[in-house]
C-alpha cells in the first residue's frame, strides 16, 4: 500500500546544473571560427563575414541561374528607397567593383518616381525627400532618372523640354526578343570580354564615368494643377485596396515608359521573398490567381521587349534588415498610402499582417508560401490561344464567357461585348467623329465610356475600378488606349462579313 511519507519523485542530482551554451562561446555554423553577429533562424549563426558570403551568394546565384541578362545589356533598377531596393542596388554596386571576384556585366541605371503627391506630402517635404534621394543617387555614380507619378498625365507638348507624357502605346505589348540558348549566351560573355579588353581598363573606366555623368531628371516639379488631378484621381478611390492597385499600376506604366525611351531592356524590382509570400496571397485574394506566376516569378514577360527581374526573391526582409544594418547601406524613408493605416484598412495590410503573424509562430511559413509560387507555370489553358490584354496590368484577358458557370462568367454575361453601334434604323453607325484628329478620351460613338472601359479589364482589375467612381479621371492615356482599342474592334466587325474564311477558300480550291 501507498504510505503518505514515502517520496515517489526522483532526488535531484547533486552538484550545479551543466552551464548553458552562452552566445559569446558559440561560433559561426560555416567557418567554425568567427564569432556570430547574426541569428537568420533558430541555431543558424553567422559571423559578419560569413552573413555577407551567403547574402552576396543568393544574389549572384538568382542572376547566374537564370542567364536572362546578357553582358552589355542595359538594365534599369526600381529603387524606391526602401531596405529591400536600396540594397538591390548596393549589391549592383559591390558587383561592379574592380573589388569584386566575379564582376557584373551588364550596364545599370537607377530610377526613383516620386509619389507624394498620392500621399498628401507637401511641396516642401517633397523637395527635402527628393534633396535625399539625389544625395544617395550620387553617390552610386549610375545614370539616375527621377520623374514624378504626375508625369503620367502630363501635356506631350513638354517632350522637347526632356519632360515626357505617356503615349497609349504604353499600354501596347512589343514583339519579344527570342530568348537566347546556352551557347549564345556564352558567346555573348566571349564577347564581351573580349571588348573589355580591346578597351583595357582606362577606357572602361572612362566608359563608366561618362555612363554615370548623364543624369536625367525632370526639367523642374509638377504644377499646381498636375498635382490636384492625380490627388483628385486618389482621392475619388473609396477603398485603400483600389488605391494601392491604381498606385502600383501607374508606378509600372511610368516606369516601363522610361525603361523604353531610354534603351533599358531589364527592369530590376527589389521584392523580398517575404515580400513576394505576402503578394502572392494578396493577388489570390483580388482575384488575380490566374497572374501569379507573372506578378511572383523571377521574370515578368508580359510586356514584350521590357522584361522585369526580381533578383531579390530569395531574401527575407530579416536578412534585407541584417545587412543594411551591418553594411550601413543607406536608404531614404518615404510614406506611403498604408504609412499608419490599421490592420484592416486594405487586404494588403490585412494578408502583410496575417502572414508576418503566422511568421512569427511558424518560422516556415514564409518559405512555404514563397516554395509554392515557384511551382506556378506561365502557360494559358488547354485550348486556349493568346487574346487581348487587359488595358491596365496588360496580362491575358481572363474572360470565359462561353462556360457562364465560371464566376467570371457570370459577373461579365451582362457586360456588352465590343461590337459595332448600331442605329434605329439598323444600319452600322457613322465613322467617329474625330477620325481625322486621331479620336478624344469622350469620343465613344454612343457607346457607354464606363462599360467600353471594363470590358477590356481583367477581373482583378474590374473589382478594383468598381472603386473609382468616374473613370473620366483616368489619365488621359488609359481613356485613349481604350477608344482605340473599341475602334479597332468596331472596324473589325465591320469588315467581317467581306472576308474570306477559311473553309470557303478551301471549298473553292476543290471545285477549281
Amino acid at each position: 500500500m501507498c504510505e503518505m511519507s514515502e517520496e515517489y519523485r526522483e532526488s535531484a542530482p547533486k552538484g550545479s546544473p551543466p552551464p548553458r551554451l552562452g552566445t559569446r562561446d558559440q561560433k559561426c555554423v560555416k567557418c567554425k571560427e568567427g564569432l556570430p553577429v547574426v541569428v537568420i533562424r533558430a541555431g543558424d549563426a553567422f559571423c559578419r563575414d560569413c552573413f555577407k558570403a551567403l547574402y552576396v551568394h543568393k544574389f549572384r546565384a538568382m542572376l547566374g541561374k537564370n542567364r536572362l541578362i546578357f553582358p552589355g545589356e542595359k538594365v534599369l533598377l526600381a529603387w524606391s528607397g526602401g531596405p529591400s531596393s536600396s540594397s538591390m542596388v548596393w549589391q549592383v554596386l559591390e558587383g561592379l567593383s574592380r573589388d569584386s571576384a566575379k564582376r557584373l556585366r551588364f550596364v545599370p541605371g537607377v530610377i526613383y518616381v516620386d509619389e507624394g503627391a498620392t500621399c498628401g506630402q507637401s511641396s516642401e517635404d517633397r523637395a527635402k525627400t527628393l534633396a535625399e534621394v539625389k544625395l544617395v543617387l550620387q553617390t552610386t555614380g549610375f545614370p539616375w532618372h527621377i520623374v514624378a507619378l504626375e508625369e503620367v498625365g502630363r501635356p506631350s507638348l513638354f517632350e522637347g523640354l526632356g519632360v515626357f507624357s505617356l503615349p497609349p502605346s504604353v499600354l501596347r505589348c512589343f514583339a519579344q526578343e527570342p530568348v537566347g540558348t546556352e551557347s549564345a549566351y556564352k558567346a555573348a560573355v566571349d564577347s564581351f570580354l573580349q571588348q573589355q579588353h580591346a578597351l583595357g581598363a582606362d577606357g572602361v573606366e572612362r566608359q563608366s564615368q561618362h555612363c554615370a555623368q548623364d543624369p536625367h531628371s525632370p526639367a523642374g516639379p509638377p504644377t499646381t494643377a498636375q498635382t490636384q488631378a492625380l490627388s483628385r484621381l486618389f482621392d475619388s478611390v473609396k477603398t485603400l485596396t483600389a488605391k494601392e492597385e491604381l498606385l502600383q499600376t501607374l508606378r509600372t506604366h511610368l516606369i516601363l515608359h522610361v525603361a523604353r525611351n531610354h534603351g533599358y531592356s531589364k527592369v530590376m524590382t527589389g521584392d523580398s521573398c517575404t515580400r513576394l509570400a505576402i503578394k502572392l496571397m494578396t493577388s489570390l485574394a483580388l482575384g488575380r490567381g490566374a497572374f501569379l506566376a507573372w506578378d511572383t516569378g523571377f521574370s515578368d514577360e508580359r510586356h514584350g521587349d521590357v522584361v522585369v527581374v526580381r533578383p531579390m526573391r530569395e531574401h527575407t526582409l530579416k536578412e534585407v534588415a541584417f545587412y543594411n544594418r551591418l553594411f550601413a547601406v543607406p536608404s531614404v524613408c518615404t510614406p506611403a498610402l498604408d504609412t499608419k493605416a490599421p490592420e484592416k484598412a486594405s487586404i494588403h495590410r490585412l494578408m502583410e499582417a496575417f502572414i508576418l503573424r503566422l511568421q512569427a509562430q511558424f518560422p516556415s511559413t514564409v518559405s512555404t508560401v514563397y516554395r509554392t509560387s515557384e511551382k506556378l507555370v506561365k502557360a494559358p489553358r488547354d485550348g486556349c490561344v493568346a487574346g487581348p490584354r487587359c488595358l491596365l496590368c496588360m496580362c491575358t484577358l481572363d474572360v470565359d464567357t462561353a462556360d457562364s458557370a465560371t464566376a467570371f462568367g457570370a459577373q461579365t454575361s451582362h457586360l456588352p461585348q465590343m461590337q459595332p453601334p448600331v442605329t434605329q434604323a439598323g444600319v452600322a453607325a457613322g465613322p467617329c467623329c474625330c477620325a481625322g484628329m486621331g479620336g478624344g478620351p469622350s469620343c465613344y460613338r454612343g457607346e457607354d465610356p464606363r462599360a467600353q472601359v471594363m470590358e477590356q479589364l481583367c477581373y482583378g482589375c474590374r473589382v478594383n475600378m468598381k472603386d473609382l467612381p468616374s473613370l473620366e479621371l483616368l489619365p488621359p492615356y488609359i481613356l485613349s488606349e481604350a477608344q482605340i482599342r473599341s475602334q479597332r474592334a468596331t472596324a473589325e466587325q465591320e469588315v467581317q462579313e467581306y472576308l474570306l474564311g477559311d473553309s470557303e477558300d478551301e471549298a473553292r480550291t476543290g471545285e477549281s
